[in-house]
């Protein structure tokens, strides 16, 4: 898996993905907003606008 960020340092996510892995952090509650890949700019409005919008996390799922 590659995982790319543009805004944070990438230094402890294989400690966070650990976690996930084993249930010891549950990042649901991080999500703020979901679309289709289908609305990916939609997406994309959003999370650029995070102090607007109240995006935290958003996430792109297929359908």
């Amino acid at each position: 898996m590659t995982i790319s960020t543009g805004q944070v340092d990438t230094y402890s996510t294989p400690w966070l993905m650990e976690l996930v892995r084993f249930g010891r952090l549950h990042v649901s509650q991080l999500v703020t907003h979901a679309f289709g890949l289908d609305r990916v700019e939609d997406a994309y409005e959003v999370f650029s606008h995070g102090t607007t919008s109240g995006a935290l996390k958003v996430v792109l799922h297929r359908e």
